[in-house]
């Protein structure tokens, strides 16, 4: 069994997963947490946006495009207002229980989204986070990468004839963009940043997880492969 490596008493770990469409972070996230309960660590997981009750009615705002035809400025405003509800109601809390908490999608995903490709002023999405998350960072945030097209190929797959979100409608020169602002965020912050190879089979990704998180010393052994 592996020896999880815990911080000081009544604080969880909070570990983001970020990546574009397809990169498979749900399932990582899904995989990571089953490894964790099996060491009796306590998971809670959620997403962004969306993950709180008052969040999840501005997700499908966001997603059915209405955020689009505001503008950056307001769609980022509706983020802003999810993040805030999400992490009052449940990060927070999940945090000072001892939970671990394993987030789909964080700030990052501002910044990557409506930042670098929205063109929206960094002094704005600064004053926000300083609203809505004051100093709450991940402990360490793990980025999915993988070619753009096995990306789109793979979302186009989940799902399952339904017509694309807001997203994953963009062309294709979108989505190469923010890729490229996923790598250089990790090559920005390297301390807190994982950039994980998931051009993979889902077993393998889930190992080189584990083995970053080890790396990171947040856990004291390596993952073994399973079905």
């Amino acid at each position: 069994m592996a020896e999880i490596t815990r911080r000081a008493p009544g604080r969880g770990r909070f570990i983001t997963f970020e990546g574009g469409e397809g990169t498979g972070k749900s399932t990582q996230i899904k995989k990571l947490a089953e490894r964790l309960e099996v060491e009796k660590v306590h998971v809670v997981v959620t997403r962004e946006p969306g993950g709180s009750p008052g969040a999840e009615v501005i997700r499908h705002l966001v997603l059915s495009g209405m955020g689009k035809l505001l503008g950056p400025d307001a769609e980022t405003l509706l983020f802003a207002a999810a993040r805030d509800d999400h992490v009052r109601t449940v990060i927070a809390p999940a945090l000072a229980r001892g939970s671990w908490v394993l987030c789909d999608r964080f700030y990052d995903s501002t910044r990557a989204y409506q930042v670098k490709l929205g063109q929206v002023a960094p002094a704005v999405l600064n004053a926000m986070q300083r609203v809505t998350i004051g100093d709450l960072t991940p402990d360490m945030t793990i980025i999915l990468d993988l070619p753009v097209e096995v990306g789109l190929k793979r979302a186009a797959a989940r799902r399952s004839g339904e017509p694309p979100d807001r997203f994953e409608s963009e062309d294709l020169k979108f989505h190469q963009a923010l890729r490229d602002a996923y790598r250089e965020i990790a090559a920005s912050e390297p301390q807190r940043c994982a950039l994980i190879d998931a051009n993979a089979d889902v077993n393998t990704v889930a190992a080189r997880v584990w083995a970053a998180l080890h790396g990171r010393s947040f856990v004291n052994s390596t993952m073994a492969t399973t079905a």
